[in-house]
């Protein structure tokens, strides 16, 4: 289950979280985040218990990603520990987002 964060719950569901956290800033016009978005779906059953996936709609959360700088769509951030620990651009395979998902969150 990806569970959707706006500026106002953003804090609560990703910096809040003892888990690792996937974040996955979108839009609805931007085809890429279009593809990766069912991959991301995909991972968030494989690895529901383990790992939460956050969505943000940057139409409609300027504040998060003024915050993050977000410039480039789809921008995925991998928090671990209440930290980031790294950020992935663009849309890729399934396999090579798990792994970079799996290698970064430990």
């Amino acid at each position: 289950m990806i569970i959707r964060a706006s500026d106002s719950t953003f804090d609560a569901e990703v910096l809040g979280c003892p888990d690792p956290v996937v974040v996955d800033f979108r839009a609805a016009w931007c085809l890429p985040c279009r593809l990766v978005e069912p991959v991301l779906e995909e991972l968030a059953i494989e690895l529901a218990g383990r790992v939460r996936f956050v969505e943000v709609d940057c139409d409609d959360s300027p504040g998060v990603v003024a915050r993050y700088g977000v410039l480039s769509l789809p921008m995925i951030q991998l928090w671990r520990d209440r930290e980031l620990a790294g950020v992935l651009f663009g849309a890729r395979p399934k396999g090579d987002l798990r792994a970079e998902i799996l290698d970064a969150l430990g």
